[in-house]
């Protein structure tokens, strides 16, 4: 299972035929081994990984550092529900550190993620603290290189 989720994640449109191919597997097994990886949520969706500026609709993201108070029983998955359920979550994560979340945010411009900063995160009574990081170039992203390639392959050096 683990070379069928491999392939899937370096291409999602692989099909069953070239993965059996590539595996020595047959394809019927190939297809009920992404069924049951779908089922039991292992494959939990198919993306095409968009460059929003080339297509003319630019997003904005942020990067939102949250100090969060855990609840006795649950830690901190209560906080972090309510958090994933708005649609401007892109992701979120419990981390180490200084802050306890680390919420990834899109909107349309500063005033959109300010809003929601501003509106949905800082009156929520288990949030003491925030930290708002603004991306101004994504030059990788899920493993793709999204910065124009360019011929010369020199370092820069500077004085």
């Amino acid at each position: 299972m683990k070379r069928i989720l491999e392939i899937l994640e370096q291409d999602a449109r692989c099909s069953t035929e070239e993965i059996a191919t590539r595996l020595d597997m047959t394809p019927e097994t190939v297809a009920d081994g992404i069924k049951e990886l779908e089922r039991n949520r292992t494959i939990l969706g198919y993306r095409a990984l968009v460059d929003w500026e080339k297509a003319g609709n630019g997003k904005l993201y942020a990067f939102i550092e949250v100090k969060a108070a855990p609840e006795p029983r649950t830690g901190f998955d209560e906080v972090a529900d309510h958090i994933s359920r708005f649609p401007q979550v892109h992701s979120l994560y419990l981390m180490s550190g200084q802050y306890d979340l680390i919420v990834v945010v899109e909107g349309q411009d500063l005033r959109d993620i300010a809003s929601f900063v501003a509106e949905e995160l800082a009156p929520h009574p288990q949030i003491s603290g925030t930290s708002t990081h603004f991306v101004l170039r994504t030059y990788k992203r899920d493993g793709v290189l999204v910065a124009p390639e360019s011929d010369d392959k020199r370092l820069a050096v500077s004085p």
